[in-house]
């Protein structure tokens, strides 16, 4: 194993470190990207409102359903090769969307695109924690991270720029050209490994949790289009709940689970998985809805709008490192209980600054938001695993990054549904007793969707500023939402995790006990 940015680390463990956050870098990226591109792709594919949510939802619901098969398929069958796999899949779906013909194979491709992803993700990180160790993993993960928020911060600029001076289309090669940087420099100097204790996978629990986690996804997002009475979407959101329960009694009962609940018995660790749910509803679904108003609604250009993007992304780049080194005085629970109170504060700035629409007036409260969900961010992954015994670590991070990513995959649903039932709501009363239902409905998921101009076209007797703002309206109530989910988390954080240096010391302790252990077995075995 080597040490980074030590005396003669440069060289493979390197190559193999910036292939990695080079395939790090693509995914963040194509993300927040596929977010802006949202507005362009429909006006040129004539998608229905539907369709726009998919280009966001199909990436983050197989991403996020399939990271920890992922985990599991890399320990068994190589993590150089999934990881390959994985880039290899990406760097495709990416040049294909370049030339696809219709908004359907557009989301199609992005589904295919976030497995691609969780392969590349879960075999990346495996190769990275079994080439470095010590100090060097540590920094080896910390650039990992750094990488992530490069993505972030950077993605709805690049990818304004490209749309602009290129088209949609553009973008997705950006990707195309990370994907084959990384498999040129990389993976040749990848050495393959995988875990020789690897058992069976939970082909079961995999499925049924898949299958929860898509027909939940799937009625959300029907629902703006078929009403949440209709067959469908009460079949598809019943279908979720008895996949649901169906996987839980698999997961208790099978001898080597996906997801071990019984981690759900530490309330410190159900603390944990807070924060990610927290930060998905104040920071990750401003990512996506926030520049299909700034296009779609208030008319700015895809690059204006991704330099206003910035605002709320580029803390992301040094403020978890902060949060990290503030902990040597506050402990991580407080730090990341008030992070999430500065969020809150950010929301409600956000109203106001929005209440007469975008300007340069949304900048201060994007960059409070920002801040304010970058304090618990850098912290998460550290407390998933010092809030249980050491011996559970693994377990802990792997259910940790299942509920982040599939989280991410719920709220982006849950709350794209939300607007558009907001702002039916006030279509429908402003419009007068003879409107037709039918085309009410489709005018407010158009507009829900950031699609004025269709929106207006379905009704031409209402005014373009009185759907405007009909829509700021709609989304003052939702960020109004934001703010409460975000209070509640703030206060379950401080409470289950405002006092976590006594949980630190006791892991320490155990890790040195443990450490202790082996130590002796190992002399034991020499003699």
């Amino acid at each position: 194993m080597s040490n980074i940015f030590s005396p003669g680390s440069f060289g493979r463990p390197v190559a193999i470190l910036t292939a990695v956050c080079l395939a790090a870098l693509a995914l963040p990226l194509s993300f927040s990207a596929g977010a802006l591109a949202t507005p362009a792709i429909g006006r040129e594919l004539a998608g229905g409102p539907v369709e726009m949510n998919w280009i966001t939802n199909a990436f983050m619901l197989t991403f996020g359903s399939l990271l920890m098969a992922a985990g599991a398929l890399a320990d068994r069958f190589g993590r150089k090769r999934l990881f390959a796999i994985g880039v290899s899949g990406f760097t495709l779906v990416s040049l294909l969307l370049g030339f696809a013909p219709s908004i359907l194979i557009v989301d199609l491709l992005r589904a295919i695109q976030g497995v691609a992803a969780a392969a590349a993700l879960a075999g990346g990180t495996a190769a990275l924690a079994q080439e470095f160790d010590g100090r060097g993993r540590t920094r080896a993960f910390s650039l990992l991270g750094t990488t992530f928020g490069l993505g972030l911060a950077f993605g709805p600029v690049l990818a304004g720029f490209m749309i602009e001076h290129f088209g949609w289309r553009a973008i997705f090669a950006t990707g195309a050209v990370v994907g084959v940087l990384a498999l040129l420099f990389g993976v040749p100097q990848m050495r393959e490994s995988r875990d020789p204790d690897a058992q069976c996978i939970d082909w079961a629990g995999i499925a049924t949790f898949t299958g929860a986690l898509s027909c939940f996804t799937f009625g959300v997002i029907q629902s703006s289009e078929s009403g949440w009475s209709s067959p469908l979407v009460v079949g598809f959101l019943l279908g979720a709940v008895l996949l649901a329960a169906a996987f839980w009694v698999i997961e208790t009962r099978v001898a080597r689970p996906m997801l071990d609940l019984s981690l759900f018995r530490y309330p410190r660790f159900v603390g944990v998985q807070v924060l990610p749910i927290a930060t998905c509803y104040c920071y990750i679904v401003l990512l996506v809805v926030l520049p299909l108003r700034f296009v779609g609604v208030d008319g700015y250009s895809e690059i204006d709008a991704g330099l206003l993007m910035l605002a709320l992304s580029a803390p992301m780049l040094v403020v978890p490192l902060a949060a990290a080194m503030l902990t040597r005085w506050i402990s991580a629970g407080v730090i990341s209980g008030i992070g999430l109170l500065i969020a809150a504060a950010g929301l409600y700035w956000l109203i106001a600054g929005l209440a007469d629409g975008t300007s340069h007036a949304v900048i201060a409260p994007l960059l409070t938001i920002g801040v304010g969900a970058g304090m618990p961010w850098g912290l998460m992954d550290g407390l998933s695993v010092s809030v249980v015994p050491k011996e559970r670590a693994g377990m802990a991070t792997g259910i940790f990054s299942t509920t982040r990513v599939a989280g991410e995959c719920i709220a982006l649903a849950t709350v794209s549904a939300i607007l558009a039932v907001l702002t039916q709501a006030r279509v429908l009363s402003t419009l007068k007793p003879h409107a037709i239902p039918a085309e009410v409905s489709e005018a407010a998921a158009r507009l829900a969707a950031g699609d004025l101009d269709r929106a207006s076209a379905l009704l031409p007797d209402v005014a373009r500023a009185t759907l405007q703002h009909i829509y700021a309206d709609a989304f003052g109530l939702l960020l109004g939402g934001l703010i409460v989910v975000t209070l509640l988390c703030a206060i379950t954080v401080f409470v289950m995790l405002g006092h976590t240096h006594a949980d630190d010391d006791a892991s320490a302790k155990h890790g040195l006990r443990e450490l202790r252990e082996r130590v002796t077995t190992s002399d034991r075995e020499h003699a």
